[in-house]
């Protein structure tokens, strides 16, 4: 069985950090296997307006 420090720990901490510092909009996601993380997932939403101008409002 994991323990909390398996699943979380100071390096995981910075990149979970980074990655939501880093975005306006959209998603992190954490994949765990085994009761560890794995892998940090960053979808970032840009949406452009009318002309073309980025707008990330409303997503």
């Amino acid at each position: 069985m994991s323990t909390p420090a398996d699943l979380w720990n100071s390096e995981l901490e910075r990149l979970v950090r980074r990655a939501l510092g880093s975005i306006r909009f959209g998603t992190v996601t954490l994949v765990v296997q085994d009761g560890r993380v794995i892998q940090v997932d960053k979808n970032e939403k840009i949406r452009l307006n009318r002309n073309g101008h980025i707008d990330g409002s409303g997503i």
